[in-house]
């Protein structure tokens, strides 16, 4: 018993040492565990995102590319002013933001983290004008100022690590068969917890990206009306519970759900000053600079 204490004690200061420190959320006020690694995610994401854009994939529709630049700048001034007016001052210069229209029929969007974003041609025929546009992409500077990327790393880095401090304890007891069976099980638990938390990060991105598009000055009503475009041009049939995304109808209800609060942002002009309230219940090495939550995966 003394050996399996011991064994225990020692994986778990492993899997302590491997959490980085906690974060408040700017506008939900959740807080949660950034990875060991966050400090180098802004540097790690550019160098690829650059790397991304060489690769010869930049939009030549100079007229969609002035929007997209134009509605981006616009977004993270609005919350720039933000988060420096609401506690987040140091949060706000790290952000180097970069907005790119990429040439591709996805109707789709990513976010890296640091502020690195993309828009794909195919996603205009959806958004259909500029206000449109600021949702979605108010969505994608939200994954950035939430820090999910770093926040999904650290979840893996700690399930892996409960994982391995499962599997050591029972071999240490002997429980053979038994044991694998156990921590296998473990392993599947971590998988179904870290979708339900990415859900719950794309859920708190549409409430996020719904009042920074509001701060900017973009009506937020728009956003039923775009999403219900994106509902009619098919999704995938997997199951909501194995998906890391809401369904189509669950995002528009949870949309409708905050409007009034945007709306209070948008009618007052953008006000960016004044701190938010009001709370939401959204909520490894080798994909570091994985780009946080895209809009929507067929």
């Amino acid at each position: 018993m003394k050996k399996v204490n011991i064994l225990l004690l020692s994986l778990a200061m492993m899997l302590l040492a491997s959490c980085g420190a906690s974060y408040t959320v700017p506008i939900t006020g959740r807080k949660h565990t950034l990875s060991s690694e966050d400090a180098q995610l802004p540097a790690l994401a550019a160098t690829e995102y650059q790397k991304y854009l060489s690769e010869g994939k930049i939009s030549t529709n100079q007229t969609a590319t002035q929007m997209v630049k134009r509605v981006g700048q616009r977004l993270a001034n609005a919350v720039d002013t933000y988060l420096r007016a609401n506690g987040y001052a140091a949060e706000a210069s790290t952000y180097q933001w970069e907005f790119n229209l990429l040439a591709d029929n996805q109707q789709n969007a990513f976010c890296m983290p640091g502020g690195k974003i993309a828009v794909y041609e195919g996603l205009l025929s959806v958004t259909q004008d500029e206000p449109s546009l600021a949702i979605v992409m108010g969505h994608e500077i939200a994954h950035a100022v939430a820090k999910h990327s770093s926040e999904q790393m650290a979840k893996k880095s700690n399930a892996s690590m409960g994982t391995q401090i499962f599997g050591a304890a029972a071999s240490a007891i002997g429980l053979g068969t038994v044991g694998e069976l156990a921590t296998t099980a473990l392993s599947y638990g971590a998988y179904f917890t870290n979708l339900h938390g990415s859900r719950k990060n794309e859920s708190e991105a549409d409430y996020m990206g719904l009042i920074f598009a509001a701060m900017a000055g973009y009506d937020p009503n728009v956003a039923v009306t775009f999403w219900q475009r994106m509902a009619a041009q098919g999704g995938s049939t997997t199951a909501s519970f194995l998906s890391t995304h809401p369904s189509d109808a669950q995002r528009i209800a949870d949309i409708k759900k905050h409007l009034p609060e945007a709306l209070k942002y948008y009618k007052a002009g953008g006000t960016t000053s004044t701190t938010a309230t009001s709370t939401t219940t959204t909520g490894n090495k080798k994909t570091r600079t994985q780009a946080t939550g895209t809009i929507r995966i067929k």
